[in-house]
């Protein structure tokens, strides 16, 4: 089976900080070379791959402003879609624009949906759902109006991501600093409990950050520490007592909160988007409607087990497991 593996261009795939896209699309094409599929890896030509690496793109166009975003992204597409009939299928990790090359090539094609963001996308959407095999991240992402072929929750390397039995006794808010993704509401309870809370994530939003967040940094009790990776990531994530994930959109998934648990970190939660297939409400982590329902579940938070916070992920959120399911759905599609 030869696979074209159609990476976005915004970050290196894998990233070096941030590009959950990016990640998890280096998770998939190494977990099928591992596996013996003959996979081409189409990305920014800093990328690295076990598999054979194609692109046009010198680097993430948001790691290089110099570079016009739009351009570089069609310009990526148009060279991968030229070599469609190298390819058994065509796997597009790259969101709707590639549709638009989708009926010029007779490939099958599956397109990874990371998130369904609004209703002014399906129209790149739905005329295509004939021709293109649509994955859901999640049920919750699903759109009412749209076939899908798969629901495919991500995985992680669990080996990569180092068990911490104790913790510690700090928050941790892991994440875009965006009005989303509740970088605001993290503060607001590590301030109603007295507990000292780290912020980790790249600002996206320069203006929520100014107003929400920057006049409550003081270097000591709330901290905050820009995008991480490496072994920085995995110490962050796993010396936290809890992460505070208190979101304000309907998450279509949520990768930092399947690695604090892999790392033995409990989560609170809203209850919103995939939340609650990710989350074991009591077991795993908490969920809550509001910051003052986490404020009063922080209490709540000692009697879980960590241990059992990676054993949930062991059993369901693994690159192995996610591989196995894309594996099973390409068999499927190519008869």
């Amino acid at each position: 089976m030869k696979v074209a593996m159609i990476a976005p261009v915004a970050w290196r795939t894998p990233p070096r900080h941030y590009g959950p896209w990016e990640l998890v699309t280096s998770l998939l094409t190494e977990a099928l070379v591992a596996r013996g599929i003959d996979v081409t890896l189409f990305a920014t030509r800093d990328s690295l791959t076990a598999g054979t690496l194609d692109g046009v793109v010198p680097q993430g166009y948001e790691e290089d402003r110099s570079l016009d975003a739009k351009v570089w992204e069609y310009r990526h597409l148009s060279h991968a879609f030229a070599r469609a009939g190298d390819f058994d299928l065509i796997h597009n990790q790259a969101d709707f624009p590639a549709h638009a090359f989708a009926p010029l090539v007779d490939t099958p094609m599956v397109t990874t949906i990371h998130g369904f963001s609004s209703e002014r996308i399906l129209p790149m959407y739905k005329p295509f759902e004939d021709r293109v095999h649509y994955v859901a991240i999640s049920d919750a992402d699903r759109h009412p109006n749209l076939r899908y072929a798969a629901t495919i929750h991500h995985g992680i390397r669990l080996d990569e991501f180092a068990f911490d039995d104790r913790g510690t006794d700090d928050l941790l808010f892991f994440g875009r600093m965006h009005p989303d993704k509740g970088a605001a509401e993290a503060i607001a309870v590590a301030q109603a409990t007295g507990r000292r809370l780290h912020l980790y994530g790249i600002v996206q939003d320069a203006g929520y950050f100014d107003r929400e967040v920057a006049p409550h940094l003081d270097g000591d009790r709330i901290v905050y520490h820009g995008p991480v990776g490496g072994e920085d990531r995995i110490r962050a994530l796993g010396q936290a007592h809890v992460l505070l994930h208190l979101i304000n959109f309907d998450e279509p998934f949520g990768l930092s909160v399947i690695e604090a648990m892999a790392c033995g970190t409990p989560v609170i939660a809203i209850r919103r988007g995939s939340m609650p297939e990710l989350i074991d409400d009591g077991v795993t982590g908490l969920l809550v409607g509001s910051t003052g329902e986490a404020i009063a579940a922080l209490a709540r938070i000692e009697g879980l087990d960590r241990a059992a916070c990676r054993a949930a992920v062991a059993q369901r959120f693994t690159v192995d497991a996610m591989a196995d399911r894309y594996i099973a759905l390409y068999r499927q599609i190519l008869g």
